[in-house]
């Protein structure tokens, strides 16, 4: 028997609740995981209200990362052993899988190992947020060292892994938040500039930080009518990438009268995980930022798996700087 989160209908958090259910052992292609940690995202709760790309089928679990120890492995799974530290990638559709639990079965090939000496807490608040980033501004993006990237919205655990990322090859990370109050945890995590934006006009500032030109990258979480805005801070022949959709309007393409040379389009972190060998690239280099220290996810609050409903309505209050991280009791094994 393991715990795990599931819900038979949609609705606010409190649909979430903690059941004892069966599990099957792993099946060909499958690893059983012995859950320590669990990512929170903006995708689960997005998933649980029927506001996500996916809808789910009832009942239904739900969570993409975990990090914890093999237990048992399906046929054919060769590249894993029983005890090895791991984490879990969003590379499987929550329709089919889910990591909200103390243990659960998924596809071996969203299993990869953990750095020694990365906890299971830091190890679950990873692959969401730093697989996005670097599949955007490295293996999409094409960011350079020099380059200016700007990071919107970036006191979430995605943004906050972009301007670690930026960082890391040399490039300049341009972060903006609404509130003062955060202003300071973004240039302490790496940002060169923020911009506070119910204070400061975007593209003006923006300009300045650029003698002008703008930043080569937009990387956007919000969507809507601001695009336009971001399009005005963005240097000729420069992209926006726009990853979420946080402002529920109809996004449209920037003002092609006014900002003729601009690549614009929608980034999924799935374009990664889906295709091995980008995958294969993207983990090398969060593992190796995580080992020297240069990639360091923040987290701001832990939650008890028991409090799965709470923690969905800390993310929803938007008050988080960092990640949220649920964390998994297990009793002690018998002697």
């Amino acid at each position: 028997m393991a715990r795990q989160v599931q819900f038979d209908q949609l609705g606010g958090p409190e649909v979430l609740t903690v059941r004892e259910v069966e599990i099957a052992p792993p099946a060909s292609g499958e690893v059983l995981i012995r859950v320590e940690a669990i990512g929170v995202n903006r995708a689960e709760v997005m998933f649980r209200e029927g506001s996500y790309f996916l809808q789910p089928a009832f009942p239904s679990t739900l969570g993409y990362e975990a990090a914890g120890t093999v237990e048992a492995l399906g046929e054919g799974v060769t590249h894993l052993a029983a005890g090895d530290p791991v984490g879990v990638v969003p590379a499987f559709s929550m329709n089919d899988y889910g990591t909200y639990g103390d243990h659960v079965v998924v596809p071996a090939s969203a299993v990869v190992p953990r750095p020694p000496g990365i906890t299971a807490v830091t190890a679950a608040a990873v692959w969401m947020a730093y697989i996005t980033a670097y599949g955007a501004l490295i293996d999409e993006g094409g960011l350079k060292p020099g380059d200016h990237v700007l990071v919107t919205a970036a006191a979430g655990g995605v943004g906050l892994a972009a301007i670690q990322t930026a960082r890391r090859i040399g490039a300049v990370a341009v972060a903006t938040t609404r509130s003062p109050d955060k202003k300071q945890a973004l240039l302490d995590a790496g940002a060169a500039h923020v911009v506070v934006t119910d204070e400061e006009d975007l593209p003006t500032r923006v300009r300045e930080i650029t003698s002008g030109e703008g930043v080569r990258l937009a990387f956007d979480p919000i969507a809507g009518p601001g695009v336009d805005t971001l399009a005005e801070a963005i240097a000729a022949g420069g992209k926006l990438l726009v990853y979420g959709a946080l402002d529920p309007r109809p996004t449209p393409l920037p003002n092609a009268a006014l900002y003729p040379d601009l690549s614009t389009s929608m980034f999924t972190m799935f374009r990664v995980t889906a295709a091995p060998e980008r995958l294969r690239r993207a983990v090398a280099f969060v593992n190796a930022g995580l080992s020297d220290g240069s990639l360091a996810p923040v987290v701001d609050r832990t939650f008890d798996l028991d409090d799965v409903a709470e923690a969905h309505r800390y993310m929803e209050s938007n008050a988080q700087t960092g990640k949220i991280v649920m964390t998994v009791s297990h009793a002690p094994d018998a002697s």
